[in-house]
């Protein structure tokens, strides 16, 4: 056992991305010198953890739940399921972030909210998932995204996703419930396939979209989650969701993987935290929602509604998830 500033690791050697050579020491490491910027976009927000601990190139599983097993000084949030209480991990500072590092930990994923307002979102996530490494593509979505807040009067900020795409935040007053924010993000994706149907969808099955990418507005409710900002994502490079400008997104100088565990230091040297003042934007949906309304139709309503609701088959070779 060794140890990283604030907390002690175990068996540290560990290969976690066997064929780049990073270890969990590293990835600790990692999570150690980001740290300043990554907490405030963590604090106060339960995390669901993707644990890896046989590494990336075997399988991994998801974990909400942290009832046994867990030291005394980690904060847990505590929230009600059909049968009972799940106590997610809640992250505020080096300490606790390490431990999820040591628990194998490469991505921690987020709620919208944060407590003590857990029924309250603070930020309205669209996810944009192409089908392949689509550049261009995608680049040309997120400032599709852009556009369209801004038309509503809304102040956006993105971040790249460590994987195919870009995830684009509006950030909110906690004022309304999450009904309204997913209300707002459905129909927000409604105009924008209305406007760009050959290039966009919101069809939840793969084999419907047609090649087309996803505007995923499926993080907006209760306990949903997206990739915290500045997390690693399981893939090889050990590639990193991290934020970035709209002025990068125009230029096509950032791409969807390209900042990684080894070259954020320098990463944040250059940029420090393009979202460091998320918090000082927050806004109410109030109008933009009328203004969204005022271009939907009662059957534009009906059928985002219907793509967001349909449902796949059963799917082989699943992630395990223990809850």
């Amino acid at each position: 056992m060794i140890s990283e500033p604030g907390y002690p690791l175990t068996h540290p050697e560990k290969l976690l991305f066997p064929g780049d050579g990073i270890t969990k020491a590293d990835v600790a490491s990692y999570y150690s010198s980001v740290a300043p910027l990554m907490l405030p976009h963590l604090d106060g927000r339960p995390v669901t953890m993707e644990r890896y601990p046989a590494g990336i190139d075997r399988p991994g599983f998801i974990q909400k739940n942290v009832a046994k097993g867990f030291p005394e000084w980690l904060e847990r949030a505590e929230t009600p399921k059909k049968d009972g209480m799940v106590f997610y991990p809640v992250v505020r500072d080096v300490r606790s972030l390490l431990w999820l590092a040591n628990q194998n930990c490469i991505t921690p994923h987020v709620w919208p909210s944060r407590l003590p307002e857990l029924d309250r979102p603070d930020l309205c996530v669209v996810d944009l998932d192409p089908p392949g490494d689509d550049a261009e593509g995608v680049h040309a979505a997120a400032l599709a995204v852009r556009e369209l807040l801004a038309e509503l009067g809304l102040v956006s900020f993105v971040k790249t996703s460590g994987s195919k795409g870009f995830h684009i935040v509006v950030p909110l007053e906690p004022s309304d419930g999450f009904e309204s924010v997913w209300r707002f993000a459905h129909g927000f994706g409604a105009v924008l396939v209305k406007r760009h149907p050959d290039a966009l969808t919101q069809e939840f099955i793969k084999a419907d979209r047609a090649g087309r990418i996803l505007i995923d507005t499926g993080r907006n409710g209760y306990g949903a989650t997206f990739a915290a900002a500045y997390a690693i994502r399981p893939k090889p490079g050990a590639p990193v969701s991290a934020p970035c400008t709209w002025d990068e997104i125009e230029r096509r100088s950032v791409s969807p993987r390209s900042f990684t565990l080894r070259t954020m230091t320098t990463r944040m040297d250059a940029a420090g935290d393009p979202w460091a003042d998320v918090a000082h934007h927050r806004q109410s949906l109030g109008s933009a929602m009328e203004r969204l309304s005022a271009l939907l139709t009662e059957d534009d309503w009906k059928e985002t509604l219907a793509a967001r609701t349909r449902r796949p088959g059963p799917r082989k070779g699943a992630s395990r998830t223990r809850r």
